[in-house]
């Protein structure tokens, strides 16, 4: 593993009140141009980032702990994506892989075939986005299976075109007056450990979700399953043991495609290459995007071989799928991921945080607002809860996730929250990130939680 360096210092730095004049003047021309439907969480404008470190155009220097949404997980100007970039643009920044393909893109879906969960030959196409991958996938589904139904879970996040809409599980601000929606999407119970009204095992909560398949929809219907192994904008919500590979077995045996949507969580993000591969299961489909580019716009499916050859000639593609400066881009952050071993730097980051909010837990005692610290890697989560219901009733504690990450933003710590009912402060830190940058983020969550 070679050591990680930086360009930029690796250190939080304001100079005063924020947003700044720069940023300020910025927004002003913002508002009169973009759409008000567009919303940015920080109201700053970048100027640089670099490893773990955003710096605004007023001279700012913010922790970050968002990666733009587990996007730059190998920093946001690696060098070898950088260089990679820089090579690719001098010779053609385009030229559709429909009509004049290149080198690039078959490179990167060796790579997607070889590191994807199982043996099995394999085939993979590349998009532009994970909606778009998303979709694509349930094309594929349906055309090799014949089938017309679409099985999704609660708090599920799929992406904001129509049919990823109708996947998704939360109607504000994602699906609210958007509709109507791709019909034969059918909706089941997830396995959400904390918040179930009694323990379950995971295959028994998988059973529950496999009952409602058979009785309401047909076992004989169903194309295929689409889920998050941690969902993500639900909560990051890690199911419980042997959920997942109950769904799995049962979808095998049933002639219905398994699909692991691993846009968010693939690529080192739980420390392993992809999230199925904590619980050995091997995917009919699996979809990924953010991480995959570098912080270029780049998604894929990889799935067996007889399923996606199944399609025919120009069933699949896009003008833009595979642009070749995101491949190289691509190619570049895989790189990066074997050279600094990042899914053992997830893991190590997963440890980090754990004994730290452990600690944090005991500290607070019973009147705590922590209701549970879970995650795998550098994809963690804290629920928040109304003090003293943490192992009661559970109460719901959206304000505390709202105060906690805007007094930290005002700290220069940039943190993001999620979950059905929006009481989750995820964190997604860069991968390379160094352990004294993170620690310093997670003093000043740490103190925001204390004072919430």
């Amino acid at each position: 593993m070679s050591e990680i360096s930086y360009r930029l210092e690796q250190k939080r730095h304001l100079l005063g009140t924020f947003p700044g004049p720069k940023s300020a003047a910025l927004d002003a021309r913002r508002k009169s141009v973009v759409a008000g439907g567009v919303a940015s969480t920080v109201p700053v404008y970048v100027a640089d980032a670099d490893g773990g470190i955003i710096t605004d155009v007023d001279g700012n220097s913010f922790i970050d702990l968002g990666s733009g949404i587990a996007v730059t997980s190998v920093g946001a100007s690696d060098a070898n994506v950088v260089d990679a970039v820089r090579e690719q643009v001098g010779h053609f920044t385009h030229t559709c892989f429909m009509v004049t393909p290149y080198e690039s893109y078959i490179q990167v879906a060796e790579e997607l075939n070889a590191l994807t969960p199982g043996t099995h030959e394999k085939r993979t196409v590349l998009f532009n986005s994970g909606a778009e991958a998303v979709e694509n996938a349930v094309k594929v589904a349906r055309l090799a299976t014949g089938r017309d139904a679409i099985v999704a879970f609660d708090h599920a996040y799929h992406g904001r075109t129509n049919l990823t809409m109708a996947l998704t599980a939360k109607a504000m601000p994602y699906k609210t007056n958007f509709g109507p929606f791709a019909p034969e999407i059918y909706r089941v119970p997830m396995s959400y450990p904390y918040r179930e009204e009694a323990e379950i095992k995971g295959e028994d909560a998988a059973r529950r979700a496999i009952t409602m398949i058979e009785k309401q929809i047909g076992s004989s219907s169903v194309a295929a399953i689409v889920i998050e192994p941690i969902q993500g904008e639900g909560g990051f919500i890690v199911p419980a043991d042997g959920f997942l590979p109950t769904l799995a077995a049962w979808a095998k045996e049933n002639g219905v495609v398994f699909i692991a949507d691993e846009v968010q969580s693939g690529f080192c993000r739980t420390g392993e290459w992809f999230a199925s591969q904590h619980e050995g299961v091997v995917p009919d489909i699996i979809t990924m995007a953010k991480g995959i580019g570098g912080g270029l716009p780049l998604s894929a499916i990889t799935g067996r071989a007889d399923l996606m050859d199944a399609v025919h000639p120009g069933g699949l593609g896009g003008t833009y799928g595979g642009n070749p400066i995101a491949c190289a881009a691509a190619l570049a952050a895989i790189k990066t991921m074997k050279e600094h071993d990042l899914n053992g730097r997830a893991a190590n980051i997963e440890r980090i945080v754990t004994d730290r909010f452990n600690a944090l837990v005991e500290e607070m005692g019973e009147a705590g607002i922590i209701g549970e610290i879970r995650g795998r890697g550098a994809m963690m989560a804290i629920e928040l809860v109304k003090p003293g219901t943490a192992n009661t009733t559970k109460e719901v504690n959206a304000e505390a996730a709202k105060a906690i990450a805007g007094a930290c933003l005002q700290a220069g710590v940039i943190i993001l929250t999620c979950g059905t009912y929006g009481n989750v402060i995820r964190l997604l830190p860069p991968l390379v990130i160094s352990d004294e940058l993170l620690n310093d983020g997670l003093d000043v969550l740490s103190d925001a939680i204390r004072t919430a």
